[in-house]
């Protein structure tokens, strides 16, 4: 798919913010905001890894147009608010930290406290929110018709179709222990043993660094920042939206297992949280027994006694795929199709087993952890097998849409870029000055 100027301001790019160490110097003025020689750098390295063909001048034009977004958002009243701010910040410090596996090596990084970093970062965050959200009002909600997507099919040169990779259809039935209620009564219990601990006056930061179960946030002292409504499993934030400043929750339950939470701060619509995750203890044994059925269930379904549809249906317990046949949806893409490079995000053994399995054929059971960090079994088959072609659109209605959309999009901006630089006062050092991809209109 072609590029474009889009700004894609949620990447988190540790190298990003090291690339701010530039030099600066003021190398383009856009209506009352200057173009830093830094900004096209950070621009550039980050744009590098996606697009390893981008020149700085593309990423000088990025950089232009995402500064003649924020002057438009000045004269429109477009505004964001300051929890969108701190959202946002939270779930960068959150990733960044991770990244780099604790707050004291951040810190260690860069040299300078977390807070400070934050401070350092809130204006930049600022203004990639009010651009991004200006970028959407100017492309507004662009919604194709079938007949538009078909002009737009019928006017593309027959070799300048996209080939479209190898894809298939995969469908799994998946089985997973029950947690038992004696592993739930020996959870809780655990739990209510640090929390008396906390009652008493112990650091809780201490307790969730020594034994939360939530490889998120434990690294961190179970602290989460910036937690908004939405962005937690809901018993989650039932709990935390409840509690005041310094106040510790009674233990309560989620697909994860048995937390209890502090309310470190209340900021407008966030918090930030503090808090300790014990899970359930599934044994061996249990998992095994899982094994055992789904190798008698792969028998019969290879011995045609029953269907893998009815099979998912009947005993799957994965509630996104058990009534659809097994079937799963491609995250990337939101469709049923698969190609190599998404099957091995997968599971990467995935992508050599298909190699080898006809359609309709199912695997032996394989164990895998699913996104709830809880181990179980599942059979897989393939639905069906496309070989690689020109794009057509029977089979690749999907991609046509997503492709025209982006061409919408695409016109959308550049008409806007021509139509609103006659109006706003670009500059830019003649040093700097290059064959741009649209027609900005520079003063002298």
């Amino acid at each position: 798919m072609p590029k474009f100027i889009f700004i894609f301001f949620f990447c988190f790019s540790i190298v990003n913010i090291k690339a701010q160490q530039v030099v600066d110097k003021v190398i383009a003025v856009v209506g009352k905001y200057p173009v830093l020689l830094s900004d096209m750098e950070t621009n550039y390295i980050q744009k590098k890894k996606e697009e390893p063909n981008i020149t700085k001048c593309r990423s000088l034009e990025d950089v232009v147009f995402q500064k003649m977004l924020l002057a438009q958002a000045d004269r429109d009243s477009v505004t964001v608010s300051d929890n969108e701010v701190e959202a946002e910040l939270g779930r960068r410090m959150t990733y960044y930290i991770n990244a780099l596996g604790g707050e004291e090596k951040f810190e260690a990084f860069y040299g300078i406290r977390t807070n400070v970093f934050k401070d350092q970062m809130r204006d930049e965050v600022h203004d990639q929110l009010l651009a991004q959200k200006m970028q959407g009002k100017v492309m507004g909600d662009v919604k194709l018709t079938p007949s538009e997507v078909r002009t737009f099919y019928n006017g593309m040169p027959s070799d300048s179709l996209p080939i479209i990779n190898a894809e298939v259809e995969i469908a799994q039935i998946v089985r997973k222990a029950p947690i038992g209620d004696r592993a739930k009564k020996e959870a809780r219990e655990v739990l209510e043993s640090y929390r008396q601990r906390v009652l008493k006056g112990e650091s809780m930061s201490v307790l969730a660094a020594l034994y939360s179960e939530d490889p998120g946030s434990a690294k961190n002292g179970g602290r989460y920042e910036s937690v908004m409504r939405g962005m937690m499993v809901p018993e989650f934030e039932a709990v935390s939206f409840r509690l005041k400043a310094g106040e510790v929750s009674e233990i309560f339950e989620t697909s994860y297992g048995f937390h209890f939470c502090e309310l470190i701060a209340r900021k407008g619509e966030s918090v930030d949280v503090r808090h300790i995750l014990i899970s359930p203890k599934i044994t061996q044994a249990d998992v095994f027994k899982e094994k055992l059925f789904l190798d008698s269930l792969q028998k019969a379904i290879v011995e045609n006694t029953i269907t893998f549809d009815e099979a998912a249906k009947r005993f799957s317990s994965d509630k996104d795929t058990k009534n659809n046949g097994g079937i799963m949806i491609n995250p990337s893409t939101s469709s049923t199709k698969w190609e190599n490079e998404d099957v091995s995000h997968l599971d990467q053994n995935l992508v050599f087993l298909f190699d080898k399995m006809n359609v309709g054929d199912v695997t032996i059971p394989i164990q895998f952890i699913d996104n709830d960090s809880k181990p179980g079994y599942r059979i897989l088959t393939i639905k069906t097998r496309i070989d690689p072609h020109k794009a057509n659109m029977k089979d690749d209605y999907p991609k046509l849409l997503q492709m025209a959309t982006y061409e919408k999009q695409k016109k959308l901006i550049t008409d806007w870029i021509t139509k609103k630089s006659k109006s706003t006062y670009i500059k830019i050092d003649p040093e700097y000055l290059c064959k741009f991809e649209n027609k900005w209109i520079i003063s002298n």
